[in-house]
């Protein structure tokens, strides 16, 4: 009898943490913002990195433009990728294409917000409140939660 229950008490705790992860969505327009995170930062370290998925449900593309956050005084829109061997990061000043029917996700190694000129740095724990501005959709608010200095998207929702 105890086994059954254990199993029910594992099914109903993994929908609740499903239920909570999809009620931190943010919609706007035809976008759909989910699973935003950042890490914790070491103390010192002026710069975080901040990922989420956009999902574009619609049928023309958008584009994420700008970001702000009254955590850092410059928040860009960046890539990551290899050149011939080399990790070479860059500032997306065009911002980023969100197709139409399709999902972008900003995560480590690839497409992030990276926060500038912290003055205090991201503890686990806490929450960054960042506005994304869209070109077509508009300007979402967005709370990023902070996770670990490891924190990946499937750890940042544990608490």
């Amino acid at each position: 009898m105890q086994k059954p229950i254990s199993a029910l008490a594992a099914f109903g705790l993994a929908f609740l943490s499903s239920s909570l992860a999809s009620a931190d969505d943010v919609k706007i327009g035809n976008l759909t913002i989910s699973a935003p995170y950042v890490r914790a930062m070491v103390p010192g370290a002026p710069v975080g990195g901040g990922y989420m998925t956009i999902t574009n449900t619609g049928g023309t593309d958008d584009r994420l433009v700008a970001a702000s956050s009254p955590r850092a005084a410059t928040v860009q829109i960046h890539e990551m990728k290899m050149d011939n061997d080399v990790m070479i990061m860059r500032e997306l000043a065009g911002g980023l294409a969100i197709p139409a029917g399709k999902t972008i996700e900003l995560k480590p190694g690839g497409y992030h917000l990276m926060f500038m000129k912290v003055a205090a740095p991201f503890l686990q724990g806490q929450t960054v409140r960042t506005s994304l501005k869209f070109e077509k959709a508009g300007t979402a608010e967005v709370d990023f939660p902070v996770g670990s200095i490891a924190a990946n998207k499937e750890a940042s929702h544990v608490k």
